[in-house]
């Protein structure tokens, strides 16, 4: 990443530390839609700040590393490239006797030499509208920011800011702005004796998909260093000098001052969801002053502790790079959304006490960014289930993708994944009963109109977070084609999500357990035994035949994608396959055929298959390959959307050796570690030590596993059970160039 221009911060540092390696350009070029951005901001922050070289909507993120012009910094809530920012403003320099303020106009070109990212840091040089040198840079807190500009002489340079954006040339099939331009208005107020901007941007870019939100508002209050000489407000191509305030649907406030040779100017900026004090009371509880190094030292730390949970051994620093930027976005997502004690709701519209989180991507991240977040972060993750249950008490369903309210994206109900998962693990600080209970509606009620409504993903607010087709579900046992959208897919998510709630009704409700694990058994209603695979299925009980590239039924995937998707009864699915050596044919022609899609969520725990066929050499082999070609360090090194960490997270723990492949149920799959040694910090007991995961012998041709040990007491399967490993002090793979016999 090169020394930070103007920062002595690295030069401090005497041995190159764990952030470092980290390369936040990873994943955000067009190609592969690896969906990331260079976020800068403590972990899990709730304001991500970020350089913005777009206008920000749904389906783009408002950086692209194949752009090369900057328009703004943008304090940001998009969490991934498909869901929308939400109360967002953005601020960006210029020079020039005209004031420009459209995204468009205000836009200044630069070269990626030129520009240096990391987790706590962000600066970029450009060229002015007066062709005079301008630097740009950033570091930033959880709910505030410190801006810094580097001018040239001039006595016409200004800092424009920008709210809500309401630009009807961006529409298309993601993004509706037609109710919006309607109903929304933005606004800003600017108080040159104080230096300081204020405003609210009631905008969300996905807010067709959810419900209304009367009191959604993002607020700002931007302080700056300098008395402006000038100042104003605009509104779409309209600019009103000396107005202090404006209300508008693309609008903002600019201030001008005149600069003297490499004068700096800084702005603080302070976000909230609750209010303009308490905007103002972020910033003064986050940024006391204007220590632009002390709060990247602040910021870098905060990574740097984080990022100490993982350390890997025997790894190049191109290796290294990779694993740990792949660290630093399992710990972007979710976000924090209290602020000192209180939180806006999106289910309800008000604010209330406590601890919250939002933007979770639960159909993605239940697979493994979860499950690794149990290892890492116990305490955390009770956090994140009781933002959960807040959710339900506030909206009366749990969530499936919130953003920050209900979205109706995806489809399951896999919330239940996630408590099961922990609840069997032993976390239980959050309320139990109330969890099961809203497990419980998950599984057995069905959303509002649920026979009427096809329930089509992203379908515009049809008012449930449930399981649509649940009424069918439960009576004839699958999910029927030709009433609910993406049925087949419907059917397998929900029998696992059923088993995942039957896991935590044994012990509190068992009077619920047959039901929900028979029901679990409702995939079996989906799987032709003539064709071989999951076909969707009429009312009337026909089938209907696919094509390998056929969709219909399916979310994201082929009949291949989810031929497998049965996570919690892998040996049930043997058996339909007609046991284990058909089986093992059945993934070797996916894999040969060319069918698996490393970039799509459904198929990530396919690799990890073998195990149970009785050929994990071949699961060996296939974790090799599948961690070096699909993750590089590169800006297009992610083969697919990070989908908020569950990308990351499946590199995370293939290259340390082990998978979880049935979430819930506290076993892991094994494969083989990449690196000599990854050092991993567990909890056992209420007490933190350190498991070493060890590849004895490791190399280019020993890439398969002779033998397992855990603290020297050999693995008779090629499996792990959860409380093993967290107990344990060394996990030692003793690696081969022989395949193993079955």
């Amino acid at each position: 990443m090169g020394v930070l221009l103007g920062l002595v911060l690295a030069a401090e540092v005497s041995a190159k530390s764990l952030v470092d390696y980290v390369n936040p350009m990873i994943g955000t070029a067009i190609h592969n839609e690896g969906g990331t951005a260079p976020f800068v901001g403590p972990p899990h922050a709730m304001t991500s700040m970020m350089p913005m070289t777009r206008e920000n909507k749904m389906s783009t993120m408002a950086y692209v590393y194949d752009d090369d012009h900057l328009m703004g910094l943008l304090a940001s809530h998009q969490p991934t490239v498909w869901m929308g920012d939400y109360g967002y403003a953005s601020v960006m320099p210029g020079q020039g006797a005209q004031v420009l303020t459209l995204p468009e106009q205000r836009q200044l070109a630069f070269s990626h030499d030129n520009e240096q990212a990391t987790p706590y840091y962000y600066s970029v040089r450009l060229r002015s509208q007066e062709a005079k040198p301008l630097r740009v840079e950033m570091t930033a807190s959880s709910r505030a920011a410190l801006l810094r500009f580097t001018f040239d002489r001039s006595e016409h340079s200004w800092l424009v800011i920008q709210g809500i954006n309401l630009n009807p040339a961006l529409g298309d099939d993601c993004n509706d702005y037609s109710d919006r331009l309607r109903h929304l208005r933005g606004w800003v107020r600017i108080d040159p004796e104080r230096g300081e901007i204020v405003g609210y941007n009631p905008d969300r870019q996905s807010a067709q998909l959810g419900p209304e939100l009367p009191n959604f508002k993002g607020y700002f209050v931007i302080r700056l260093n300098k008395r402006p000489a000038r100042w104003g407000t605009w509104d779409g191509n309209h600019i009103y000098a000396d107005s202090l305030q404006l209300y508008g649907s693309r609008m903002g406030a600019y201030v001008e001052f005149a600069t003297g040779k490499n004068e700096v100017v800084m702005a603080q900026v302070g976000t909230s969801f609750i209010s303009i004090e308490q905007a103002r009371a972020n910033l003064e509880a986050e940024l006391p002053g204007w220590d632009f190094k002390r709060l990247c030292a602040q910021t870098r730390q905060a990574w740097e502790e984080k990022l100490a949970a993982m350390q890997v051994h025997g790894a190049s620093d191109n290796d290294k790079t990779i694993f740990y930027t792949a660290l630093y976005h399992a710990y972007l997502l979710p976000r924090e959304f209290s602020e000192q004690g209180r939180y806006y709701s999106a289910m309800d519209d008000q604010v209330h006490e406590g601890v919250s989180f939002n933007d979770y991507s639960l159909w993605d991240t239940f697979r493994a960014l979860h499950p690794l977040m149990t290892l890492l972060e116990p305490d955390l993750t009770c956090d994140w289930i009781t933002s959960l249950l807040q959710m339900y008490q506030q909206g009366g369903w749990m969530p499936m993708w919130p953003n920050p309210a209900y979205t109706n994206i995806m489809i399951g109900t896999h919330a239940d994944a996630v408590i099961a998962d922990a609840y069997m693990k032993g976390l239980r600080n959050y309320d139990v009963q109330l969890a099961y209970e809203a497990m419980r509606k998950d599984a057995m009620v069905p959303p509002n109109g649920d026979t009427e409504r096809r329930y089509g993903d992203r379908d515009p607010w049809t008012a449930f977070e449930g399981r649509a087709g649940a009424s069918f579900y439960h009576s004839i046992g699958y999910v029927p084609d030709d009433k609910t959208a993406e049925a087949v897919s419907r059917t397998l998510e929900y029998a696992y999500d059923d088993w995942c709630v039957a896991q935590v009704a044994r012990d509190l409700r068992p009077d619920d357990y047959p039901t929900l694990l028979r029901w679990s058994q409702n995939y079996r209603n989906l799987y032709n035994s003539d064709k071989g695979f999951m076909l969707p299925r009429r009312y009337d009980g026909m089938w209907i035949d696919l094509d390998n590239r056929d969709r219909h039924g399916l979310t994201e995937g082929s009949k291949w994608t989810y031929l497998f998707c049965v996570l919690h009864d892998i040996p049930g699915l043997c058996e339909l396959m007609g046991g284990h050596e058909a089986m093992a044919r059945r993934i070797d022609e996916n894999f040969d055929g060319g069918h698996y899609r490393h970039d799509n969520e459904p198929g990530h725990h396919y690799i990890y298959l073998y195990d149970y066929c009785g050929y994990p050499w071949k699961t060996q082999e296939l974790v090799r390959k599948h961690t070096r070609i699909n993750y590089l360090n590169a800006p297009d090194g992610l083969n697919g959307n990070d989908d908020c960490g569950q990308m990351s997270a499946w590199y995370l723990f293939s290259v340390m050796g082990f998978y979880p492949v049935t979430p819930g149920s506290n076993t892991f799959a094994l494969g083989a570690p990449q690196f000599d040694r990854v050092s991993l910090r567990v909890t056992a007991d209420n007490a933190p030590h350190t498991l070493n995961i060890v590849a004895e012998g490791l190399s280019e041709q020993n890439l398969y596993v002779k033998h397992v040990l855990v603290d020297n007491r050999p693995l008779a399967e090629p499996f792990i059970d959860y409380t093993t490993l967290i107990h344990a002090r060394e996990l030692r793979f003793v690696m081969t160039d022989t395949k193993p016999l079955k």
